[in-house]
């Protein structure tokens, strides 16, 4: 797994760090006098404008802000009820070990803010380049404000890059005095994680019609089951004749005091296929689920904890409602309930904002990466291998437009053994631009997100989607298909204007992998069965998983030709011949970015800053 420690990276000559250090030192320690013995009134929202509980209790609320022009992150975290103090910090996968950390502690009479990291066994140590940077500390009558900055990159090897994509935030209270930060015991603390983007894109609000109007799809009052992980479904429809609008925007709609357990919602449109679809509303996994909900696929919204209201751009809008449209949606709302509160009572949903004055375009959704069967199989007891799908160009100069598409936001998804998804755009064989990425990618973490900027998209160029799995706790090869202990990867692009492409994804020949299990059977004493009768699963999983097979398997889906599924939105593939088609042959890769140094202090002492906090309690 590859880290996200701060990359090496070109920093500013010594004496010009000396001088920065000399001033930047003057300026934190000015704004700590200042800030921190300010008591009383709270923080403007407006100056934080992304929030979200730590705990499942909200005695944590995280706020934060993103200066693109500082590269840097401002964090306010409210303590409702301060104990000895906290940690908070991001790790790679939401670990307490190798993590980076701001630490807030007490001795019961004197409280100390730090940065710190910890080893591989969780001992905690000073940073010697203190960088997160605390910028006050005030009481109000809901609780402590702590108000920190972070830079994107550092430069020092000890601390979390933060970068576009998921971020897994770790927090920990200290339910005892602590006379030194060495002596936490990490192990011991109350704490959690909390997944986020903490990189929003710096995106204006485009401006809404006049005849805006809003609708609510929302559970029905229900009473979230005491149990840690639940999703329900509840089905709504769209009055009678309804016709064609667009949806130009939705946001949240959380039942005040359920912050903390309403974890991510999506709305399913149903297919239009079927005239009509049962009324529903209880647990997705229920038997008593009817069969046919299975058909309400089609993303209209998707929301996850810590996002804002999604706005389309001002040219397009998503169209629903009128002639072949379906008037049937399903609500999805995934609660995370991990202290088992009982009897708590919901009316969470999503509120759909859309207008009659259509759009000049109607925004489609187009899926890339790996077509869900079984050909495509990661070995068990991997710690990173890699799938990668693709949209050829022989697909795209066959069905985009002449002048185009423009993506504008991205939704990864795979299933719990993904853990990073990416996808490139390439053109004449040059990989040109990263339309989405996430390298701490997570199944229990899927939102659609804006773009920073619109992806153009023309007839003959290439998106190729990658996708790296975790298998180490797994005893058989995990194949792709629609199950979760199975395996996807996908990336669902949103686009304008919308084509007759939906989707455009690949998977390897079918015959080429047929080869790879007679090459198996001839250089391994084991036979792997492969009758007619017995399923491509079946094959995988009787594999005798050496260093050989897995090696063999990973470089056959680096050469062998593809199947191409280039189909349009009836599932009929395009004209044209798609198997056995060539692997796009890519001449020129991306250059990974450098992180640039904050023109900041430097090295600073590794001492932690005294806070007067008062003696504090339990």
């Amino acid at each position: 797994m590859q880290s996200s420690r701060s990359k090496p990276c070109s920093c500013p000559s010594l004496k010009l760090r000396e001088v920065a250090s000399m001033y930047f030192t003057l300026v934190a320690a000015f704004l700590v006098i200042l800030v921190v013995a300010l008591q009383g009134s709270a923080p403007r929202q407006s100056d934080f404008p992304y929030k979200v509980p730590l705990d499942p209790q909200g005695l944590l609320e995280l706020s934060w802000n993103v200066s693109y022009p500082e590269q840097a992150v401002h964090f306010q975290l409210l303590i409702r009820e301060l104990r000895f103090g906290l940690l908070f910090g991001m790790s790679d996968r939401g670990e307490f070990e190798n993590a980076d950390l701001a630490v807030l502690w007490s001795d019961g009479h004197n409280s100390y803010f730090g940065d710190a990291w910890s080893d591989a066994k969780g001992q905690l140590h000073m940073d010697s380049q203190q960088d997160y940077q605390l910028l006050g500390a005030r009481r109000a009558p809901e609780g402590l404000y702590l108000l920190f900055r972070r830079a994107f990159s550092t430069c020092d090897p000890k601390d979390y890059l933060i970068e576009d994509g998921t971020v897994h935030l770790i927090y920990g209270i200290l339910e005892k005095p602590v006379h030194s930060l060495q002596a936490i015991n990490v192990s011991a603390l109350h704490g959690g994680l909390q997944r986020v983007q903490l990189l929003k894109p710096n995106i204006s609000i485009p401006q809404l019609p006049r005849d805006m109007k809003s609708m609510e799809i929302t559970a029905p009052d229900v009473v979230i089951p005491s149990q840690e992980t639940t999703y329900w479904c509840y089905m709504a429809e769209l009055p009678e004749g309804f016709p064609k609008h667009h949806i130009i925007m939705y946001e949240p709609v959380v039942t005040a005091g359920n912050e903390a357990l309403v974890h991510h919602m999506e709305v399913f449109q149903c297919a239009a296929d079927f005239d009509s679809f049962p009324h529903y509303n209880g647990p997705c996994d229920a038997k008593m689920k009817p069969e046919r909900l299975n058909y309400c696929r089609h993303v209209l919204a998707a929301w996850a904890m810590g996002a804002q209201a999604f706005y389309y751009p001002e040219e397009a809008g998503l169209a629903f409602g009128g002639p072949g449209s379906s008037r049937y949606l399903r609500l999805e709302i995934h609660y995370h309930n991990p202290l088992v509160f009982k009897g708590r009572r919901d009316s969470s949903g999503i509120r759909l904002y859309y207008t009659a004055t259509l759009r000049p375009y109607d925004a489609g959704i187009m899926e890339l990466g790996l077509v869900y069967t079984p050909v495509m199989a990661i070995p068990p007891g991997e710690d990173s291998f890699i799938l990668t799908g693709y949209c050829t160009d022989k697909c795209t100069q066959l069905a985009l437009p002449s002048a185009g598409i423009r993506i504008f936001a991205s939704q990864l998804h795979t299933h719990l053994a993904g853990r990073k998804v990416v996808t490139v755009l390439a053109r004449h064989g040059r990989e040109r631009q990263v339309v989405n990425a996430d390298s701490h990618y997570s199944p229990h973490f899927q939102e659609i997100r804006m773009l920073k900027e619109v992806v153009a998209v023309f007839p003959g160029d290439e998106l190729i989607t990658t996708c790296t799995y975790n298998t180490e706790d797994r005893s058989r090869a995990t194949v792709g298909g629609f199950g979760i202990l199975e395996e996807m990867c996908v990336n669902y692009v949103h686009y304008y204007p919308q084509t007759q492409l939906e989707l455009c994804k690949s998977a390897v020949d079918p015959g080429y992998l047929h080869r790879y299990f007679n090459l198996v059977n001839r250089f391994n004493d084991e036979e792997v069965c492969m009758c007619p009768q017995v399923s491509v699963p079946q094959q995988f999983y009787s594999i005798p998983w050496n260093t050989f097979n897995r090696d063999v398997l990973r470089s056959l889906y680096g050469f062998a030709p593809i199947s191409v599924h280039c189909n349009k939105s009836s599932a009929v593939r395009f004209p044209g011949q798609w198997e056995k088609q060539p692997l796009p042959s890519i001449t020129e890769r991306l250059r990974e970015p450098s992180p640039r140094c904050p023109p900041s202090p430097g090295a600073q002492p590794a001492a932690p800053v005294p806070l007067h906090l008062g003696q504090l309690r339990r």
